[in-house]
């Protein structure tokens, strides 16, 4: 299916530069070298400052739900291929990427909405050990809703409305087009043309449960790409494919899925934001398949 994108022309080399220096400008590339180039569009929310846990949240607007963006992801990684699969974000010992990515969510929450790191936030992401060595299902971290996004658009009323290809309740502008930390639908993050980023890390299945071990790169812990050892993670999509969709794609799966579409090509950092078919077995990281290893953000609180 052909879509409408701008970007700004750049030589591959200089785009592998910048993403070596961990600048936050600038369009990154798939670290496989494979060739996959991405473009600006990497949307998000300013500078901010996660803020205290046990803060009061009962003046704060409702804000429970967004994907998180590209942009967001560059600044906390402090590079511009993003965290790939290891997203412990300085915490230690089992259970690490599950905690890490929550903070993840917390952090860039606050960014959008001040004080509302406080909702508790949890990444939508399996499992196979949790702090205490138990398997962790995404669709149990969650809460029991209902989720908004930052604009106080209805994203899902429960998990049953969340048990769907799509959310069924979903407000109409963002059914299928899930939106950012800002509230906005994240296939043209930025006003500059849609692009293809629809590729988001849940390690689930169609029920939101773990898949199995090996495709959560690791429990979230690691991105070297070495697939033997980390396995693929699986991902689910923020807005459907399009043509071809529902139990059509790779190995029977339902390519329109939220929550489980395909395996990616790897756990490795990397940013593809142009059409360039599925994942690629020569390929090893979370983005070659259209995005840049980004994830799911849900509160505990509306």
């Amino acid at each position: 299916m052909m879509r409408t994108r701008m970007w700004s022309g750049a030589i591959a080399t200089s785009l592998i530069a910048i993403a070596g220096c961990g600048s936050n400008s600038g369009a990154a590339v798939d670290a496989s070298g494979g060739g996959d180039g991405a473009i600006a569009g990497d949307g998000g929310s300013g500078d901010g400052a996660p803020g205290s846990p046990d803060a009061n949240t009962s003046g704060l607007a409702h804000f429970s739900f967004f994907v998180t963006s590209l942009k967001a992801l560059r600044e906390l990684s402090g590079s511009q291929n993003g965290f790939g699969g290891d997203l412990r974000y300085g915490e230690t010992g089992q259970g690490a990427g599950l905690r890490g990515a929550d903070k993840i969510c917390a952090a860039i929450a606050e960014r959008s909405m001040p004080g509302a790191s406080a909702k508790q936030w949890r990444a939508f992401l399996s499992a196979s050990k949790d702090d205490n060595g138990n398997q962790v299902n995404a669709i149990d971290r969650i809460g029991a809703g209902p989720w908004y996004d930052r604009t106080g658009r209805l994203f899902a009323s429960s998990k049953t409305a969340l048990m769907a290809t799509r959310p069924t309740d979903a407000d109409a502008a963002i059914k299928n087009d899930f939106p950012n930390e800002d509230g906005v639908p994240n296939h043209d993050p930025d006003g500059t043309g849609e692009v293809d980023n629809h590729d988001f890390l849940t390690g689930s299945n169609s029920s939101g449960a773990l898949e199995s071990a090996t495709v959560t790169c690791l429990d979230w812990t690691a991105n070297a790409g070495n697939k033997t050892l980390e396995g693929k993670p699986r991902i689910g999509h923020s807005w459907p494919r399009g043509t071809g969709g529902g139990p059509g794609g790779p190995g029977g799966s339902n390519i329109d899925s939220w929550m489980s579409s395909l395996i990616e090509s790897g756990c490795a950092p990397g940013v593809n934001l142009i059409e360039t078919g599925p994942p690629s077995d020569s390929a090893n990281t979370v983005g070659n398949g259209g995005g840049y290893g980004g994830f799911y953000c849900f509160a505990l609180t509306p």
